[in-house]
């Protein structure tokens, strides 16, 4: 039998509390736009967008009004928007350097009264965060990395130091 001390005893209860009370703040934290840096900021003159599938010539006008902005998105990126209905956006992301289109795959509409912005990006990250039902369907807030290519959903959180809750800076 092995004799163990209360001081080990109280050290290991200590140690599993700590650990415990640390996990919820990492494991559920919210990712940052921190957390996604873009590459570079694209500093160019911003190219015309390629219009390369039915659904962008359907939208050429939009894309091109939007095109003449900065990037204000991942770096090199313009994130256009427009609305498509009541309380409904859609969106795409026309790179500043290439013209290539990449469109969101989903409208967004149903955002919450109190959403001041429904889609959430900064130029210097590849996060996009979205506030509202992804074509109609259910609602709440969701995280997308951008690649350049696609925006893929953000289901697991990166683990990473806790950070003030609202703090996606």
């Amino acid at each position: 039998m092995v004799d163990i001390s209360p001081g080990c005893i109280l050290r290991a209860h200590a140690a599993l509390a700590a650990l415990l009370a640390a996990l919820p703040l990492t494991a559920g934290a919210a990712p940052r736009f921190a957390d996604y840096p873009a590459p570079a900021i694209y500093q160019g003159r911003g190219a015309q967008p390629l219009l390369a599938d039915a659904h962008s010539r359907n939208y050429a006008t939009r894309l091109r009004d939007a095109a003449t902005e900065k990037p204000d998105f991942a770096g090199r990126y313009v994130l256009a928007t427009w609305g498509c209905g009541a309380s409904c956006t859609m969106s795409a992301a026309i790179d500043a350097k290439t013209g290539a289109v990449t469109w969101l795959p989903f409208t967004v509409c149903c955002w919450d009264a109190d959403v001041d912005d429904h889609l959430e990006y900064k130029l210097h990250s590849r996060l996009l965060i979205v506030h509202g039902a992804r074509n109609e369907q259910g609602g709440g807030t969701h995280y997308y990395q951008f690649n350049g290519k696609r925006f893929a959903e953000i289901r697991q959180p990166p683990r990473h130091a806790p950070h003030p809750p609202g703090d996606h800076q």
